[in-house]
Parts: structure tokens; sequence; C-alpha cells
């Protein structure tokens, strides 16, 4: 420990004949990828063991393929987050003993503390210990490496809903924020697809790249906004909601788009001027472009943009009810013209 350390002293013992002994299945949330990806495929061979999700599913009779396994011995318990819904079940990895305790802090503090929890030491050996109780009551006991959790989620907290277009109640914001009719048309003209990665330009509360990363595990995406407080904004929204792999970049568009992974797709929610718009429309990787405009300024670019390069306009008008005096009314919010464009 840390692992990162021993890694740097295998690799130093390349070329020679070297075991490692790593517990369970190398590729299942164990150090075998990490490996692998520092050497060439005819260097190494590997032996998987039994993993700890099999051991687990069978002490507890769940079948693998309907239950989450999540890896959390080196990731932060909002991973959980996604996936706290009432009857979910779930095995994780944990660090160490101390982290059930933490585990169930976690679960308290969201709304689930009710949720049954199986706390499984040292399965396979002659030390396996299994416990059973809930969130709110196991708190103060301890517990010894290696261990795993199963979880059968219950509760009353929020939950998180599937579909794009989460309630903006999810996302701190100041008020810069692609509303949640807004943004679930944003992300159908998106598209994502897996494997993808977008660039988020103006990212207010970063709900756009939150949510274009809810949406698959293998997606990615870059956030860039100008204002350092939104940035750190966009940050905890992200660490919050389990998606922390988020990258936040404070600058302003398009200097700051210099030396990023290229996208597959840009979504443009704020800053919109000449100069960026030419830089994305001349991006060598030819990328998906999504643009929305409140202004008339801006408005009047994204209609030449498509007079001159094509693609598909669309104009949002939304209105919701509002009181009028003792009776209600209809209010409505600012239109909003949005351009989609692929090279």
């Amino acid at each position: 420990m840390p692992f990162a350390d021993g890694v740097a002293r295998l690799m130093g013992l390349r070329g020679r004949q070297v075991v490692v002994l790593a517990s369970g299945d190398p590729f299942w949330f164990g150090a075998g990828a990490v490996l692998a990806r520092r050497l060439s495929r005819g260097e190494w061979r590997a032996f998987p063991g039994r993993a700890t999700f099999s051991l687990a599913a069978a002490r507890l009779g769940w079948p693998l393929e309907r239950t989450a396994c999540l890896g959390l011995h080196a990731a932060p318990l909002a991973r959980l987050r996604p996936q706290m819904a009432q009857g979910q079940r779930l095995i994780v990895l944990l660090r160490d003993g101390a982290a059930v305790a933490e585990l169930c802090d976690y679960l308290v503090a969201q709304g689930f503390g009710a949720t049954g929890l199986t706390v499984m030491e040292c399965l396979g050996g002659p030390r396996e210990r299994l416990t059973e109780s809930c969130a709110e009551a196991l708190a103060d006991k301890s517990f010894a490496a290696p261990v795993c959790v199963a979880l059968e989620v219950a509760g009353q907290g929020a939950v998180l809903p599937l579909a794009s277009g989460r309630p903006d109640s999810w996302f701190d914001n100041d008020g810069q924020i692609t509303k949640r009719p807004i943004r679930a048309l944003t992300l159908s003209a998106l598209a994502p697809r897996p494997g993808e990665h977008l660039w988020d330009i103006g990212g207010g509360s970063g709900s756009i790249g939150i949510e274009w990363l809810l949406a698959d595990p293998s997606l990615s995406a870059t956030t860039i906004e100008p204002r350092a407080d939104r940035a750190a904004r966009i940050a905890g929204n992200a660490a919050r909601l389990g998606v922390e792999r988020l990258q936040v970049v404070t600058g302003a568009a398009p200097a700051a788009l210099d030396q990023l992974p290229p996208p597959d797709a840009v979504f443009v929610g704020g800053g919109l001027g000449p100069e960026l718009l030419a830089h994305l429309v001349r991006h060598p990787g030819g990328p998906r472009l999504v643009a929305n405009a409140v202004t008339l300024e801006t408005e009047a670019l994204l209609v030449a943009a498509q007079a001159e390069h094509g693609g598909d306009l669309l104009r949002v008008a939304l209105s919701s009810v509002a009181p009028i005096g003792p009776k209600r009314g209809w209010k409505s919010a600012y239109p909003v013209v949005q351009w989609r464009w692929a090279r």
C-alpha cells in the first residue's frame, strides 16, 4: 500500500519471470486490468480464481446477472447513488472493515437506513463470517478485511430517475442551469453512444455533462466553465451523483479546448460566439454539435449557421402554470432555439 507503488516496483522487474498473487478474479474490479494496460499481450498470462461476487452470490442465492456489482474499495460511496431504489440488490467490495460503518452512515444520510445488509468477512476462508442487519443498526459493529457487503435497498430516500431530464432539484445551481424539459431534448439531440466523449461548453451546474455520464458507464465527458465558483459546484454535483469521472476545466472556450480529449459530441449551453462556432465547425474530428440559444443575438448566429452548414433547427416555447391573483394562468418561459449539426 498504496497499490500504485507496488505497480511501479513490479514494472521494475519487467523481463524477468514474476508471479503476482491477487485475490479472486483479477479482471473483475481487480489488479489484472491495471497491470495488463502496462504490458504487451505476450508478456503475461492470467489464472483467475473465484471472484468475491461469485462467492457472495453463492451464499445468498442471488442471480448475478440481475445484481449490481460495484468495487468501492478504491472509489467513493457516491457511486451507489444511481443504484439506490427500493428493492434493488447490490454487492459491493469495500476497502476494509472500517468502511462498513462509513457505508451505513452514507445509506442513512441518503434516507435508506432501512436497507438490509449482509456483511461477509473473509469469504471462502476459515475465518468466513456473515452478519445480517440493516444500515441504521450496524454502524457501531466492527468487521475484519477482506470484506464485502450485500444490500437490499429499502427506505424513503429520493430515487434518481433513469431517464434524461432529471428534476432540477438534483443539481445545486445558482440559476444557471439547463432546465429539465430542455435538458431532456438536448440529451436526445446529443444522442450518446457507447464509449463516446462529450464536451459540455459553458457548464453552469454541469447538468448536461452529468446526465450524459449517467446514461452509460462507458461514456466520458469534459465540462468547460469560465467561472471558478461554478466549476467547483459542477465537480460537487458530479461527485454527489456518482459520476466523479467528469473532467471539469476552468476556462473560456475556445482557448480552454486545447489539449482536451477529442470529442464525439459537443454541447454549447452558453457563451457561443462567432469565433467559438467557427472553431467547432472546423474541428478535425467532426463531432456532433448541439447548441442552445435564448438571446436574439445567439439565435441569429444559429440561424445563419444552419443556412450555411445545414443541420436541424428547433424552436421550443414552454409555459407553466403560475398564479394570477386568486386564479391561475400560463406563464411563458423564454423560447429556446436549438441547432443540431453533424458533418
